[in-house]
């Protein structure tokens, strides 16, 4: 009789055996390759030098962005100041900066990646803080308001670079080391620029007024006037309003080094969408604009606020729709920062005001 012993191996067996043996291989292949091309930084002796940036979402982009060090000073907030244009804020402020903006990022996320840049960056000499609604929220620290459906990789924005891995192993990393490697043969051009400056709108010369003006109006809900039938803000006591996203501005402004130039922006949009001071919409928005220049103004900060009904948002040709404007404004708001910093003073042509200024000296 033949001993179990001696018996040959079921097929199953080595079958199951050779399926494994195979997926330990491939799992080996591309955790070498995650790790020789890197795709967020993760590794901790490769976080140097200059990555080409593959992934549109700026989150897992950015943070890799700030460890090179190459820059001293950043724009952060949405796609509302995305449109500004890092080398023509350096020549206005003296400093290498990155636009580090991120699409549809909620204020809580804005806040870490200005977390990372001001630890990363102890000589900053400029910080940005684009402040749209979602600052002036009053759940806006939440839960369900602090993360998007896009996910974000809170490892890669610790002091710790071995967490890092866990964002690696993923379908989506293994995309960017596959577009990182055609990049490395040529065959690819970066996502991004290192700057993470992108104009992300339409080409200018594509620009259709008509198509414009159903974004601003037809599409978003809004009409050709302020909303008139807002519910009023009689009534409102204005000091209970809850606006908890802006201890975090407070606390990053607190951080910013004394010698850096601080701006706080609250970028223009269609007036159509600019609800009326006597509305509760617009009796928020007028709180958390005059809490947040008097945090400016104790910070030795300056606020420019470009969200105001004026000839420039209330004209439909200026915008891509109700949120977005087109290039030449965002020429007009770089140069307008620039000369509220250095002047303090409103704009002559109310395209801006001043709430709060730092008394740039000129130096």
């Amino acid at each position: 009789m033949t001993s179990s012993a001696s018996r040959p191996a079921h097929p199953w067996r080595k079958l199951l055996a050779g399926f494994f043996a195979a997926l330990a291989l491939i799992g080996v292949v591309l955790g070498g390759a995650l790790a020789a091309f890197d795709p967020y930084g993760a590794m901790p002796l490769k976080r140097s030098g200059a990555p080409a940036l593959m992934d549109l979402n700026q989150r897992y982009m950015y943070p890799q962005v700030i460890r090179t060090h190459l820059f001293d000073g950043a724009v952060f907030g949405t796609s509302t100041v995305r449109l500004l244009d890092p080398s023509r804020l350096d020549l206005a402020f003296g400093a290498r900066t990155a636009n580090l903006a991120m699409n549809s990022a909620t204020a809580w996320e804005q806040a870490q990646i200005a977390n990372l840049f001001l630890r990363e960056t102890p000589q900053a000499r400029l910080a940005i803080f684009g402040i749209d609604p979602l600052w002036c929220a009053q759940d806006a620290d939440s839960p369900d308001k602090r993360i998007t459906s896009r996910g974000f990789p809170d490892s890669l924005y610790d002091a710790n670079p071995w967490n890092d891995w866990r964002h690696l192993f993923n379908l989506r990393s293994i995309e960017i080391a596959w577009r990182l490697a055609l990049h490395r043969m040529g065959l690819m051009a970066p996502r991004l620029p290192l700057n993470g400056y992108e104009v992300f709108t339409p080409d200018e010369r594509a620009y259709d007024l008509g198509r414009a003006r159903l974004h601003i109006y037809g599409d978003t809900g809004f009409r050709r006037e302020a909303p008139s039938d807002a519910p009023p803000a009689a009534g409102v006591d204005r000091t209970t309003i809850r606006l908890p996203a802006l201890a975090w501005l407070d606390n990053l402004l607190a951080r910013t080094p004394a010698g850096a130039v601080r701006l706080v922006v609250f970028p223009p949009a269609h007036a159509a969408g600019i609800y009326p001071a006597a509305s509760r919409e617009g009796a928020r928005m007028e709180e958390c604009k005059a809490r947040v220049a008097a945090i400016a103004l104790a910070r030795g900060a300056t606020m420019v606020d470009f969200r105001l009904p004026n000839p420039i948002t209330r004209d439909d040709a200026n915008f891509w729709d109700h949120l977005h404007y087109r290039l030449p404004i965002a020429r007009r708001i770089e140069q307008g920062l620039a000369d509220a910093w250095t002047t303090g003073r409103d704009d002559p042509d109310g395209f801006y005001k001043v709430p709060a200024w730092s008394g740039h000296s000129g130096s």
